[in-house]
């Protein structure tokens, strides 16, 4: 099934409405960015009241004036990035999310910035896990947001593997890892074990996946032929700016659609 993530997509309702649309449309799960101004009871009704799953959300991305993005891999910061980390974890435990993004910034990818990271993310696996909650990494890519520490799905294996933690996996965005590296169906296969979270989005606009360089029918075939089974996650900016005159290209995927009716 289809995960929307409300980060992009009807976007013109509060969380909790967006999460009633999703369900409306055919969602079968959800997903958001940073949901910290919507009381918690609102959301959990919301979900409560659809059955819809939050299958993850960010830590905060600091000053966004100052062009951070993400605080968990900038050395010297660690008491924010910390703060960042429990936020995200309460507010997840508290909405029965599956999984905290955890957002690394914009570094120099020296040692120390890697440094850095690794340790924010094992302590965000020892708040996480007790929650049952997950942590992810993402690699992001350097054309749409420069200078990001974590580009490449390599990079985040090695960072999974030096942490050692089971809470601590890959989220493979397709649309970020076909525009640094492509060949996502053996990049897949090769980090199988590792991903936690799967999203698309056309490439290179990051529009509906029905457009663009990736041809998603057979993309996401294998990645269920190789035992993919949990949602996978529609993080894309709609063409139109409205998410229900975008959502046509769902219908290539017939076994993937939920209950409900566009």
């Amino acid at each position: 099934m289809f995960s929307a993530n409300l980060g992009f997509l009807f976007t013109d309702l509060a969380l909790p409405d967006a999460v009633r649309a999703a369900k409306r449309h055919g969602f079968g799960a959800v997903e958001c960015h940073f949901p910290y101004a919507t009381p918690v009871d609102d959301l959990r009704a919301a979900l409560d009241e659809t059955g819809l799953e939050m299958l993850g959300l960010n830590t905060v991305p600091g000053e966004a004036a100052a062009g951070e993005f993400g605080l968990c891999a900038l050395p010297g910061r660690e008491d924010a990035a910390r703060a960042a980390i429990a936020q995200a974890v309460d507010y997840a435990a508290a909405i029965g999310a599956r999984n905290v993004h955890v957002m690394a910034g914009r570094t120099d990818g020296g040692q120390a910035a890697e440094a850095a990271f690794r340790a924010n993310l094992a302590h965000a696996c020892e708040l996480a896990a007790p929650e049952g909650i997950g942590i992810l990494i993402e690699p992001i890519n350097r054309r749409d947001v420069a200078g990001y520490h974590l580009a490449h799905v390599e990079q985040a294996a090695e960072t999974c593997a030096a942490v050692g933690h089971p809470a601590l996996r890959i989220m493979f965005d397709c649309y970020h890892l076909q525009i640094m590296q492509g060949d996502l169906i053996r990049r897949f296969e090769t980090h199988r074990g590792m991903v936690g979270h799967v999203q698309i989005a056309g490439v290179p606009d990051r529009g509906e996946p029905d457009g663009g360089e990736l041809h998603y029918p057979n993309l996401i075939a294998a990645m269920r032929e190789m035992g993919w089974e949990a949602p996978i996650g529609a993080e894309y900016r709609p063409r139109s700016g409205r998410t229900e005159e975008g959502l046509s290209w769902m219908d290539a995927f017939p076994q993937e659609r939920a209950g409900g009716a566009r």
